[in-house]
Formats: C-alpha cells, structure tokens, sequence
C-alpha cells in the first residue's frame, strides 16, 4: 500500500521549473516508489539491472537511441559516465522535466553533478517516512514555533498512541509491512549498505569492523562527536573515524548538527552532535528488542531526542530546504555553569531556542538556559519551546510553550 509523501508537492513544482530532478536519500526509503507514483506513464529505468548497467558502461552515447526522454533513471550513482550525455539531452530541448534520478549515494554524485549538470538539476532529499506521513497528515510546512505555524496545525493535529512503537519502529516503509519487525528486516538492510554504499566508496576491507564502527555510532546518537573517543574505543585512526563518518553523512544514516556560533558566545564548543536519520535502525543495532525496553533503557533519552531532531529535519527536506542552514545547537560556559540548549532554529534573523524532554510533565524550569541567546544582539530571540510528551499545548509564560511530539 503506497503512503503519500509530504514530499509530493515539492517535487512536482521541481519537477516543473527543472530540467531534471535529482532525489537522494538512503536506501529504501523510497524514492524510485514516490516516482513511480508521480509520474506512472514515464519509462522507469534501473541501474541496479546488470544488462542496462554494462551496456551503458560500455556505450553510454548509445543509451538514449532507446530511451527518450522524459524518464526516470534509478540509481544514478552507477552511471556517472551517462552525466555528460543527460546534459547534452538537457539542452537539446526547452522542456522542464525531462530527467527524473534518485541516488543513494551522494557522496559520489555531488561532484559530477556540480560539474556535469549545474543549473539543470534541482536535488531533493527523501527521508523515511515521517510521524505526519504515518498518521495521514498532509501539512507540508517545516516545524518552527510561531504563531502562524502553531495556529495551522491546529487544524491537524493529532494524538499518536503509542509513540513508542513509531521510535521502536523507525521510518523505512519496509518496516511498515504487517508481520515485519527489526530483525527480519534491518539485518539485510545492513548488509546491503555495507556490500554497495560502503564497498563502493571506501573500499572497507575490514566489514566486521565498519559494522562494530556502526554500532559504535548509534550508542552515541544524540551526543557530542568525540573522533578521538571513537577511535580508541575501536583502536582505529583518528582519520579513518572522520572518513568513515563523512559516509554515513554523505548516504543518509547520520546527520551532524552544527553547534551554533556567534562573537558573543566566546565559551561554545565546536563539536558537533551526531543523530541517527532512523531511531529504529538504531534500537536494532543497539539491541533493544521491543518497544517497551527502548522506552525504559538507558537509551530512552537519547533515543526520543534523536527522534524530534530527525521528524524536525525530514519537516525541512520535504520543502526542498537543507537543514543545516537552519538548525544549530549550543553547548557551553555561562555565569559559572555547563548550558546546553538541545536546538535552535534559525530564520528571518530570528533564533528559536527548543529543548526536548522524554517527559509529560512540562516545567518552566526546562527553558532555564534560553536566556544565553540574550547575549546576541544582532538577533531576535523568538519562541522558546520545549517538545514533550505532555499531550496539549500549554503556555509556560509569555515566552515560552510546551508542545506535544505530535506538534513537530
């Protein structure tokens, strides 16, 4: 059963201002499906078909005598030789979307797309299926905490019954599939990534240990990125973790989030905090093995803040817009003691600082450090908002609200 995607809307007016439409993302989370759907009556070409692969391979400017535009090619990451010719195609016709690619390897197609392709393609990103996207809510907006946006979900709002079943479940429609559960299906989803996304890029002679760097990872998501921590916990090089982790950036599996950085916060660390893109990947490569001990493991916390961040940043992608120009996070020294603020999302000069709390009991308390962004006065200081599992909207004062998960 195919599930409407948020994404739709942007893709067809992209589809219709573009030449060709680029949507990356990790493995199976769609994106030849949501194409398919869109554009049902255009040829639909795979890459992964070892015949057309090598015959592209070995003739590439033989390839569109059989095939016309406008088409759909998947898996563009194995054709890069076939990039020069889509340009050719581009510009032999004043037509917008003529060229419809997915790829899940972005690491490797940026670089050809940027010198084969500039100014004919728009890219997408494609995530995992979202809380909205499972609960048959088509708001199509990104999450930021104003007045305009919290008076639009009012009229789609909802109450998820068991939100844990949704973290513990993770969004790859594979997952959704009636009797399907992590092991079934997150075991060959793992060994898929490292046989083609992982091999093709690095070369990883060592699988065992790409797959204990892995977990490794995931026990961390919601933390502070320590390479050196990493690298001894795992006795590999400094180097190789940097590496290691540029492709699980580059494919989809983690996002960095940036800590936020301006003259006046002089104390801010620089590192960056690691989220996993799919909390169930995580409970499976962290072994939770039902939704009740992810709750209640010493996880939990982690886990739901990973899965505010990645709702908050598919709330993005599904608009064409890249998160990391918008979403930051603080950590650092002030008036004598350790701030954090969880997120801050950035937008018309304005900054909204969000905290994030695995609890249903919502305290003013909790936006005790949303006063560090006072300091900047060359920014307005929006909304604080503190994402809980409290199950209403509530004004903590003037200035600051608590929301339900539901809300992002």
């Amino acid at each position: 059963m195919y599930i409407p995607r948020t994404l739709e809307k942007t893709l067809r007016d992209t589809g219709k201002s573009f030449r060709a439409v680029l949507v990356t993302g990790p493995r199976q989370v769609g994106k030849s499906t949501i194409l398919q759907h869109l554009y049902p009556d255009i040829p639909y070409i795979t890459f992964d078909d070892p015949i057309i692969l090598s015959r592209v391979k070995e003739e590439p400017g033989l390839f569109f005598r059989d095939y016309h535009p406008p088409v759909v090619l998947d898996e563009v990451q194995h054709i890069t030789e076939l990039f020069p010719y889509i340009k050719m195609q581009c510009d032999q016709a004043d037509q917008n979307g003529r060229f419809f690619l997915t790829g899940s390897q972005q690491y490797r197609m940026m670089k050809n797309i940027s010198e084969s392709l500039a100014g004919r393609v728009e890219i997408l990103e494609l995530q995992g299926l979202s809380l909205r996207e499972l609960q048959g809510i088509d708001y199509t907006g990104h999450f930021i905490p104003t007045d305009e946006y919290l008076e639009s979900r009012k009229n789609s709002s909802f109450t998820c019954p068991d939100i844990w079943k949704v973290i513990y479940t993770g969004g790859y429609p594979g997952m959704q599939q009636k009797g399907m559960n992590g092991q079934l299906f997150y075991g060959p989803y793992v060994q898929t990534y490292l046989d083609r996304d992982v091999n093709d890029l690095l070369r990883v002679k060592d699988k065992i240990k790409f797959t204990q760097f892995l977990t490794v990872m995931a026990a961390r998501t919601g933390q502070m990125l320590n390479y050196a921590n990493v690298a001894n916990e795992l006795d590999i090089s400094l180097q190789t973790v940097k590496n290691w982790t540029s492709i699980l950036e580059a494919s989809g599996i983690i996002c960095l989030l940036q800590p936020y950085s301006n003259s006046a916060l002089t104390r801010a660390v620089k590192t960056p905090k690691l989220y996993f893109r799919d909390t169930g990947l995580v409970c499976y490569l962290t072994r939770q093995l039902t939704a009740e001990m992810a709750s209640v493991s010493a996880m939990a916390g982690s886990l739901f803040e990973t899965f505010v961040v990645s709702e908050i940043v598919k709330s993005y992608a599904n608009e064409g817009l890249d998160y990391r120009f918008y979403m930051t996070y603080y950590r650092g020294k002030d008036k004598n003691r350790d701030t954090e603020i969880d997120l801050i999302l950035e937008e018309n000069d304005t900054l909204y600082p969000v905290e994030i709390k695995m609890s249903a009991n919502p305290k003013l308390s909790m936006t005790d450090n949303f006063d560090v962004l006072d300091k900047i006065g060359s920014k307005k200081k929006g909304r604080g908002t503190v994402v809980c599992l409290y199950d209403k909207v509530i004004h903590l004062n003037e200035k600051n609200i608590a929301l339900p998960v539901e809300y992002v």
